[in-house]
């Protein structure tokens, strides 16, 4: 207990500075976990793939990000917090019990190493990684789930086996391995309960997280706990879908500090929000009729939230989707498949993604030797384009087309410009935004009733016209394909 009041007070066992955020604390089972070699391999792993080549400031690493992220959830969660507590002192005063400091710390902590180790199963180049060809054949091969798991019980975490792996699934292969190797007992945490806050998983949390879920249910929730319209049995479930929404939902900690992040790195100011008006307004937020519990906001931060739905339309627009860096993904993806098509590095990266114990060495850097290997020996190559940054040349850009739309678009370019059809090559980016007409998946707003002052919550959507601005759009650009052959060095020729 005097662990978790020290932690609440702000002690901590190392301090990294960070560009972004300034000082980050941890403590002593984060800086193992940190120090874990499956976590050490995202410092190379860039965090935009290679996003550099057009934004030359972005080199920053999944690590970092990871990192940021844990203190931006933390930051989440003790801001609500606090404005419970103010919110509570109005009225009367509240006194903490040790068992609501407990059960507090624990869910901070959970959350802590939720969001930390949320991104830990990025492969090389991050999302673009899987977005290849060959890649996505090679992680859809039947018995690559079982095989990764050799060993253990998968079922604790994935009461089904999935048909197609993602990153999350590797995030989750790759949390359990390292929590395994931490002295989270110490600490007073279960692996469990922290897996059962990351994607794709559905866990049957440990008695300690049920305890202390009913614990701060009962704080937080006041008359609603004490009805009863909600099971003790339901409880525990509506806490961790709580904590889930803060490290991946459509407010949460791994937008806010990519966003930050990119923005930062990038130069561009288009990504920044105001982080700490936002937090200061998120509040937790219930409706025992559903029954839902997740993250609520006032009104006055309506307009915070908003900069952050913007900024984040704004950098997908701008820096994700520029049309440089899409052509550059292009090549990326078709670079990655080039590697590929070499029996040995085809066996290397199938034995990484089927085995824990090779799958750190899948870094950034592996590709790159190997994106240089293949440009000396194949000057005509996508891999000499990446090598050499060998651009695509730009044709036009159109937005919301249709596959149908976009083929008839490419031909309709090969023919006006005097183009073999099969040079035209088309980069796609598909924006989600729907959610946020949809209630915003998870958040709500808390209205207050000028007459009784009382609060209750209503859908974005009914408060703000704002956000039905938004929907799903498709960026495509057509390029067309380079002349390597004109650029290859001499001696790079074999």
């Amino acid at each position: 207990m005097r662990r978790a009041v020290n932690d609440l007070l702000g002690a901590y066992d190392k301090l990294i500075m960070d560009p972004v955020h300034g000082g980050i604390p941890l403590y002593r089972h984060e800086i193992q976990v940190i120090d874990h070699p499956l976590f050490q391999r995202l410092r190379n792993i860039c965090q935009n793939d290679i996003l550099s080549l057009v934004f030359p400031g972005a080199t920053h690493s999944r690590f970092l990000h990871s990192i940021g992220v844990m203190h931006v959830g933390t930051r989440m969660f003790r801001s609500m917090i606090d404005a419970y507590l103010r919110e509570r002192q109005l009225s009367e005063r509240t006194d903490l019990s040790l068992s609501q400091l407990d059960a507090i710390d624990y869910l901070a902590k959970t959350i802590r190493l939720g969001c930390l180790l949320h991104d830990s199963g990025h492969s090389s180049f991050s999302h673009q990684f899987t977005q290849a060809r060959r890649i996505r054949e090679l992680m859809s091969r039947p018995q690559r789930f079982r095989d990764l798991w050799r060993g253990v019980d998968f079922t604790r975490y994935h009461p089904e086996e999935p048909g197609e792996l993602e990153h999350e699934h590797y995030s989750v292969r790759v949390a359990h391995d390292v929590l395994s190797s931490v002295d989270l007992d110490n600490a007073g945490l279960n692996a469990v309960d922290v897996i059962g806050i990351m994607e794709t998983t559905d866990v049957t949390p440990s008695d300690t997280f049920c305890r202390h879920a009913r614990t701060f249910w009962a704080f937080i929730a006041g008359e609603d706990a004490v009805a009863g319209t909600i099971g003790e049995q339901d409880v525990p479930a509506l806490v961790m879908g709580l904590l889930s929404s803060i490290v991946s939902g459509e407010i949460d900690a791994d937008r806010a500090d990519y966003m930050l992040r990119d923005g930062f790195h990038s130069s561009v100011t288009i990504g920044g929000f105001n982080l700490d008006h936002l937090l200061s307004n998120l509040r937790f937020g219930w409706d025992v009729s559903e029954p839902w519990m997740g993250l609520a906001i006032t009104q006055k931060g309506l307009g915070a939230l908003e900069d952050f739905v913007y900024s984040r339309y704004q950098m997908y627009r701008k820096v994700y989707a520029h049309k440089t860096a899409l052509g550059f993904d292009w090549l990326l993806r078709e670079a990655i498949n080039e590697v590929l098509e070499d029996a040995e590095s085809f066996d290397w990266i199938d034995t990484c993604l089927s085995d824990m114990r090779y799958f750190a060495e899948l870094t950034d850097n592996f590709f790159w030797e190997a994106f240089r290997k293949v440009a000396r020996k194949h000057p005509k190559s996508y891999s000499f384009c990446i090598v050499n940054r060998v651009k695509l040349h730009h044709l036009d850009t159109r937005e919301n087309l249709d596959k149908q739309q976009i083929a008839d678009h490419s031909h309709w370019l090969a023919g006006e410009l005097a183009m073999d059809p099969g040079n035209v090559v088309t980069c796609s980016m598909r924006a989600r935004f729907s959610n946020i007409q949809d209630n915003f998946n998870g958040i709500k707003v808390l209205v207050k009733n000028p007459i009784s002052r009382e609060r209750s919550l209503r859908k974005i959507t009914e408060v703000s016209a704002f956000f039905s601005k938004f929907g799903d759009g498709t960026i495509t650009h057509f390029y067309s394909r380079p002349e390597v052959t004109r650029m290859a060095p001499p001696d790079l020729l074999e």
